[in-house]
């Protein structure tokens, strides 16, 4: 049996004009913006291709960043050298279309990200991620994600605990 979707990078070949996840903003953005951004080397995006039909089924963006140490937990914080900010993956956007929810493709896209900031060569502590609502937040919390920074939607996950999972 072969997986329901490849994950790749965006390409001008992907039809992402009926894409739509319920959100406008998330919609607008892979329609019109996501290969401004890729060009300007901004933020890479990462589209799940359905194989049956090659519809984009979802999507992420990520992008190098970095957060201050003292946003961190003390027991994040302890295992860091004392620099005043500690590289992250930031994820900036994640979305699922309408079609394609409640297949764990979003669980997919997520751990897809993880595996790329982990593999990219770089440093990079952890991946970083500001849920839109209360309800994306509460799906990083259940992918093992934890708050910080004082910021309620601000999440965080080491990458050492990604490569335990691996």
């Amino acid at each position: 049996m072969t997986a329901p979707f490849r994950i790749e990078a965006l390409a001008p070949e992907h039809d992402r004009a009926g894409f739509a996840c319920g959100s406008d903003p998330l919609d607008k953005y892979l329609r019109e913006q996501a290969s401004q951004d890729i060009r300007r080397r901004t933020s890479a995006c990462y589209v799940a291709i359905d194989n049956q039909t090659d519809a984009v089924a979802g999507y992420y963006t990520l992008a190098a960043g970095s957060v201050p140490l003292t946003g961190l937990s003390e027991a994040m914080a302890k295992k860091l050298p004392r620099y005043p900010l500690v590289p992250v993956a930031r994820i900036g956007r994640l979305a699922v279309s309408v079609a394609f929810q409640r297949r764990q493709l979003g669980a997919a896209l997520l751990w897809d990200a993880g595996l790329r900031a982990m593999q990219s060569g770089m440093g990079v502590f952890a991946l970083v991620v500001d849920a839109k609502d209360e309800v994306a937040a509460a799906f990083y919390e259940h992918h093992g994600f934890t708050a910080f920074s004082g910021n309620p939607l601000t999440f965080i996950l080491p990458i050492a605990t990604l490569a335990n999972k691996h």
